[in-house]
């Protein structure tokens, strides 16, 4: 597998890593530096009496909004924010905006929240990912994880990737949350690799970081 720079997102993640090799050689560029961006779509999606999981709803609840309505802050995003921690992500101030917003505007337009909001956090997610595959030189990018599975998300991934001269990779929407087939494909890997089988009784760490790979 030839360098790669992958953006993983989901309820627990949200990191840029340097993947040279996926059974091992992973280096984390940028993450999180709060809330991870799936969660934040939870919460917002409970604050607009959409239910859970948020990504699912807000993605269908947007494509009836106005993504232009409202703007919404991109956190992180700031030049100096660029220079000091180009490559980390931050929501929480995203969901006190979109909080203040609602209690603000009592007859405000849901669908017209859910875009803005679904747009900001596209919007600084791809930002940062393709600025990462530009000054790192690598032209492949593959986005992972529940919120890869993100219509609007996968929709911009691809125009803005074919501006840059990028490769965009992402598993097809049934993939991209928990699944057997990840586990078995980075197991394939691994055998190809000639690293030996993990014993039976290796243990689970839910605080391990994503570019560390457990193995027993």
């Amino acid at each position: 597998i030839k360098p790669t720079i992958a953006l993983l997102v989901s309820g627990g993640h949200s990191s840029i890593l340097r993947v040279d090799d996926v059974t091992g050689k992973i280096q984390a560029l940028g993450q999180t530096v709060d809330d991870a961006a799936g969660e934040a779509f939870d919460k917002i999606a409970r604050l607009l009496d959409l239910g859970f999981p948020g990504g699912p709803l807000i993605d269908r609840e947007a494509k009836n909004g106005n993504r232009d309505a409202i703007t919404f802050p991109r956190g992180l995003s700031q030049p100096k924010d660029m220079e000091r921690q180009p490559f980390d992500f931050s929501f929480s101030g995203l969901k006190t905006a979109v909080s203040r917003y609602l209690h603000a505007t009592p007859h405000h337009i849901r669908a017209d929240v859910a875009a803005s909001f679904q747009e900001a956090v596209v919007d600084v997610l791809l930002m940062k990912a393709i600025k990462a595959c530009v000054e790192t030189g690598i032209e492949d990018l593959v986005i992972a994880g529940g919120v890869a599975a993100n219509s609007r998300l996968r929709e911009v991934a691809k125009e803005r990737c074919a501006r840059a001269g990028i490769a965009l990779r992402t598993p097809p929407p049934a993939l991209c949350t928990d699944n057997g087939a990840m586990v078995a494909a980075l197991g394939a890997q691994a055998m190809m690799a000639g690293r030996p089988a993990s014993r039976l009784g290796i243990a689970a760490a839910s605080d391990a970081p994503p570019s560390q790979i457990l193995w027993g």
